[in-house]
């Protein structure tokens, strides 16, 4: 094989978030002279703004917007596969079970070599979520490579049939080049921190496993001579039932829903402590983008997160869903600025030698570069 290799990631249309900031820190560090990465979304929703392939574009890359009609429309796959040999794709990478389904279909029968990194599952999925997510994992074996981002997604998929070989482990990074170029604070966090208000925040997407509701409860524990503030960025379905559980336990004075924010890392970087709540978590990149941005964290004590937080050297951790402890938590940090700069400065430490978006990109062109120069034999070709 000559020339470089065309990789193609499809992704999410809605939001930017974990997923989605994950494959713009993977292309953005992917050696240009082996790779060229395109970056694709299907579009089944015209009020949609795909935020993904905005921000790609931006950075340089190609992108495509495949615009369909209805959720589950059969011409996505025409469309996808077309795209795909007229592109001469050579690899194609999804992400989510929609694009992995789509993807699985788009290939068959093509010399498109197909991976998937699993960006972590539904905690209390309905049936039909159960059911997608199900099945998802039954095509799994049909992949090239299937590459979870952490070790708790990692171990159960190794029970898969049809697995052997095609599994690797290749564990979250974030771009910290992204993070230091911004060097200026957003107008909200520079006004919190005149008034000298200690700025608890969390950036993320609004649904349930994330526990936002868990932070809400822990706050009003807080006492007033804190003068703390709670500083929600993101957006998501629960975001309605948040704001009303703020105003019933009379908080509105204390806390606010700022919605998506393009400046998020301006946001972040005037927090005094980031807090994480979550119920469910594959290796959080919310947690890791506040880690290298040197501001202390408190998360639960789940999978994913104990793995990057060591208790009081990395972060604080509390037991998940006790709100109790998680108040805290955050009284202790909030007393302690010696507290608040060790575990700011072992957090950006461990983040520069384990969790990077470069070290990440370096073991996919490996692997990138293993399943290119591999004959198809059964994932994509039967």
């Amino acid at each position: 094989m000559t020339g470089k290799i065309k990789i193609l990631q499809l992704g999410s249309p809605t939001g930017l978030y974990g997923a989605e900031r994950w494959i713009l820190a993977l292309i953005r560090h992917l050696d240009p002279n082996k790779f060229e990465s395109l970056v694709a979304a299907i579009k089944d929703d015209s009020s949609l703004e795909v935020p993904l392939c905005a921000e790609a574009s931006k950075l340089g890359f190609k992108t495509h917007i495949f615009h369909i009609k209805g959720r589950f429309n059969l011409s996505a796959i025409s469309m996808l596969r077309n795209f795909i040999l007229k592109n001469d794709i050579q690899i194609l990478h999804t992400h989510a079970y929609k694009q992995d389904i789509i993807g699985f279909a788009s290939t068959l029968g093509t010399d498109c070599k197909l991976v998937t990194t699993p960006h972590g599952w539904s905690k209390e999925p309905d049936f039909k979520l159960w059911f997608y997510e199900m099945f998802n994992r039954v095509v799994f074996p049909f992949f090239d490579a299937v590459v979870p981002l952490s070790d708790e997604l990692y171990r159960p998929l190794r029970y898969l049939p049809g697995m052997k070989g095609k599994l690797h482990l290749i564990r979250n990074g974030v771009d910290i080049s992204e993070i230091d170029s911004v060097t200026e604070l957003a107008p909200e966090v520079v006004s919190f921190k005149k008034e000298g208000v200690f700025v608890i925040g969390y950036i993320g997407q609004l649904i349930h496993r994330k526990g936002i509701d868990v932070s809400l409860e822990a706050v009003t524990a807080l006492p007033e001579s804190l003068n703390w503030r709670l500083v929600v960025v993101g957006e998501g379905n629960q975001r309605k039932a948040l704001e009303e559980k703020a105003t019933k336990l009379g908080l509105n004075e204390h806390v606010n829903f700022l919605g998506f924010r393009k400046d998020r890392i301006a946001l972040l970087k005037g927090f005094h402590v980031f807090v994480l709540p979550s119920r469910l978590e594959g290796i959080p990149r919310c947690l890791m983008e506040a880690m290298a941005a040197g501001v202390p964290v408190i998360a639960s004590d789940i999978p994913g997160c104990n793995s990057l937080l060591k208790y009081g050297k990395t972060g604080m951790l509390f037991p998940v869903d006790n709100a109790g402890s998680l108040a805290k938590r955050i009284k202790e940090v909030a007393s302690d600025k010696t507290l608040r700069a060790s575990l700011s400065k072992a957090a950006r430490q461990l983040v520069e030698q384990d969790f990077s978006a470069k070290r990440m990109a370096k073991e996919y062109e490996s692997l990138y570069l293993s399943i290119s120069h591999t004959e198809s034999t059964e994932s994509t070709a039967f």
